[in-house]
């Protein structure tokens, strides 16, 4: 009954089978068992099959929920945390990469978040009672813990870790955890102390050693007043990513073995203690270019900016203010293969920066005289000596885009120039999506490619593709 597959059932028929399930409070699955169940019963033909043959069936994992499948399946358990609320999020955040998410709620985690969200979300019965005779008529915690592709704990409390690191099963999440035999995917989420308090420590060190995967904890503030350290839950993102890498097949790395250097965001020149010189750049296009770059192999160094957002992970990340202090990095980070100069770089600062904040005296605006910040650019594509074998810059304009983005390519000696237009009725500065235009310098020509409207993130994605492409022919 368990290799039925109902992914391939006629939408029609999946639909009324999903409104039958959830009015009786099962998943699709024990639907179907049950239905047959009762055609056999009807049927005076039907004969009983056997108890033993029949837990067999039932534990057999099903075809949607074989590894490598086109539609697997994640159990999802969610310990007692105040980050459980997120696990709703995560479940949205993984049936948008094509898995079937089944959930196990705790005791503890029911106290934060309730069965029937969790059911709504991921359009399956949810399950928390390892007694429940709905479920354990066929060895329920059994099936959950291997009719599925993946395991994946969110969040992964110090008490659920402490149970799995010495082989405890006292409830329906434990005891699914100690009967699979599929891979475990841990988001831990605590308060600092407990994270590092020795026994978690050890508790941790033995999951590591037993082939539990983990992503996170992350630092950042707790829910406690005043509290904050390394405990915090990995976002959704992040934990749906990890899931996605664990089960689909590798991708390939065509930038294995190079060392990309990027900057991003802006520069905040001082005017004085107080006050500085600066542009609306997020850093978003340049940290996404990271992360792309990351994930195509590439060793990745960012030199960012001011900017407020995480470290890409897997990335080399040195944060510095001023452009002097930007130049003095990327020198520092070279020897590189591709250099992808995103930062909005401030092209003046204050000749002398005040020692202390200028008043308001009366007498009129104080004199501010500016001088040019050194050309990054123009600096690391001009070198005779180290020069990276393929170097992009990137070209923000309010107007002429094109003309002001040749001249740009001309003027600084670069390879390749990504042209946007920041106006502010195209929402770029700041905004999470991008239209970008790709100048390539080809021997006395000049070719442009127009990209449609993207997001940042896809952008990036397809400008990393575009080096993979070309960088043959930027080979040293």
């Amino acid at each position: 009954m368990a290799n039925l597959t109902i992914r391939k059932l006629d939408e029609a028929i999946k639909s009324e089978l999903r409104q039958r399930a959830a009015r009786n409070g099962r998943s699709m699955e024990d639907e179907v068992r049950s239905i047959l169940r009762e055609a056999a019963l009807q049927s005076p033909s039907a004969e009983p099959a056997p108890s033993d043959e029949l837990e067999r069936a039932e534990l057999t994992p099903t075809e949607s929920a074989a590894p490598g499948s086109a539609s697997p399946r994640i159990t999802l358990i969610v310990g007692g945390g105040i980050a459980a609320y997120k696990s709703m999020d995560l479940i949205r955040r993984l049936k948008e990469r094509g898995f079937e998410v089944r959930c196990v709620l705790t005791a503890a985690a029911q106290q934060f978040v309730t069965p029937l969200t969790a059911s709504a979300l991921s359009h399956q019965r949810v399950y928390t009672d390892l007694f429940d005779p709905q479920s354990e008529f066929d060895a329920g915690h059994i099936r959950l813990g291997r009719d599925c592709a993946l395991i994946v704990v969110a969040p992964a409390t110090a008490d659920l870790m402490a149970k799995m690191a010495n082989g405890h099963a006292n409830d329906l999440a434990s005891a699914i955890l100690l009967a699979s035999n599929r891979p475990i995917l841990l988001a831990p989420a605590m308060n600092p102390m407990m994270w590092n308090n020795p026994a978690t420590r050890r508790n941790v060190a033995q999951l590591v050693r037993d082939g539990v995967k983990l992503i996170g904890p992350f630092a950042g503030e707790m829910a406690e007043a005043g509290e904050a350290g390394v405990g915090r839950m990995a976002e959704p993102l992040q934990i749906a990513a990890a899931a996605d890498a664990l089960l689909r097949p590798a991708a390939p790395q065509p930038l294995a073995g190079k060392h990309v250097l990027i900057t991003a965001g802006p520069t905040h020149e001082p005017i004085d203690p107080v006050r500085y010189i600066a542009n609306r750049s997020s850093g978003k296009q340049g940290f996404a270019i990271a992360a792309a770059a990351q994930a195509a192999g590439a060793s990745v160094t960012l030199i960012a900016g001011p900017v407020e957002l995480r470290d890409p992970q897997g990335v080399r990340v040195i944060r510095v203010e001023a452009a002097r202090d930007m130049l003095a990095a990327v020198e520092a980070a070279l020897p590189a293969d591709i250099a992808i100069f995103a930062a909005a770089v401030a092209d003046w600062r204050v000749a002398e920066q005040g020692g202390q904040k200028l008043k308001k005296d009366g007498n009129g605006v104080p004199p501010l005289q500016l001088v040019e910040n050194p050309d990054i650019l123009a600096t690391i594509a001009q070198r005779q000596h180290g020069r990276p074998p393929l170097v992009i810059g990137f070209a923000a304009e309010t107007e002429h885009l094109i003309d002001h983005a040749t001249a740009k390519l001309q003027r600084k000696r670069c390879d390749w120039i990504v042209a946007n237009d920041v106006s502010p009725a195209t929402g770029v500065m700041g905004g999470d999506r991008n239209t970008v235009h790709l100048l390539i310098r080809d021997g006395d020509q000049i070719r442009q490619e127009a990209w449609p409207l993207m997001a940042k993130d896809e952008v990036a994605t397809a400008l990393v593709q575009r080096i993979a492409d070309a960088i043959g022919s930027f080979a040293a």
